[in-house]
């Protein structure tokens, strides 16, 4: 995390780390600031030129530094080292593909970590689930063709791939805490039930909050729920592993609230 304005999140975060607060002095949590991502990596996900366009940009190491924190939780995950991890994403996420990006989000996160992954441990099999507002089309565009990928994405349309690893769900521009929940249980959970990746990633966006910019009608109380869900679907699936990585959402006191309890759910 940096002091400052960034993309999207404005500066939401200005309160952490102090605002995690307690949960800063529970035994299994470990609080770190990632080195950048080095661009080798990069250019395995994204094309030369996109780099290019975006190297000498403003926000370039609040991106760089985000994506080492993805990079640097999945090594860990698979070292032993870590359960689990909450990642603050500054300028990457789900809006950056190979060679375009938009919406505050200007290089991929979870497709470095997994190519990482896939270079540095034996696993093959992972899971994304988008919960952003809008639609994790950079993340989509990263994975297209990866058939152990499984990326679902809850947004406006209802749709899915021939093999069915790609899916988006049409969770309704007003909904409730309740329903999306089992929305996620039905399209997202029984799909990691049946293909057991190593590690589930959640583009984790709180936007969806009343009052927010992507307001979809869900409470506050929603997001640790969530995160809960998606928590106990990783332990049966996966030993745990999972990893959040913060996305949309412009609510500094929904941030404040929110994160400190999805960080003590991960430390439970």
């Amino acid at each position: 995390m940096s002091d400052g304005d960034w993309p999207i999140i404005g500066n939401k975060f200005r309160e952490f780390p102090q605002a995690l607060g307690a949960v800063l002095d529970l035994p299994t949590v470990t609080l770190f600031t990632p080195e950048p991502v080095q661009e080798e990596l990069l250019l395995k996900v994204h094309t030369p030129a996109h780099l290019s366009r975006e190297r000498g940009a403003w926000y370039y190491e609040g991106a760089l530094r985000t994506v080492g924190g993805c990079v640097a939780a999945a090594g860990g995950i698979a070292e032993g080292r870590l359960n689990n991890a909450l990642v603050f994403s500054v300028a990457a996420g789900h809006h950056a593909g190979p060679d375009s990006a938009w919406g505050g989000t200007y290089l991929s996160c979870i497709g470095p970590a997994v190519v990482h992954l896939r270079e540095h441990s034996e696993w093959q099999r992972f899971a994304i689930i988008d919960t952003d507002c809008h639609h994790g089309d950079g993340t989509r565009a990263v994975f297209e063709d990866d058939q152990d990928v499984l990326h679902c994405c809850f947004c406006d349309t209802d749709w899915q791939s021939s093999d069915g690893t790609k899916v988006d769900c049409n969770v309704g521009w007003r909904t409730d805490d309740q329903t999306y929940l089992q929305r996620v249980q039905e399209e997202f959970c029984t799909r990691v039930e049946q293909i057991r990746p190593s590690v589930i990633f959640h583009n984790f966006g709180h936007d969806t909050c009343q009052g927010d910019y992507g307001d979809r009608g869900l409470t506050p109380e929603f997001f640790p729920a969530l995160a809960k869900l998606i928590k106990d679907v990783a332990a049966q699936t996966c030993d745990g592993r999972y990893i959040v990585i913060t996305h949309g959402g412009a609510r500094a006191d929904v941030a404040q609230l929110i994160f400190p309890e999805i960080a003590r759910i991960l430390a439970s």
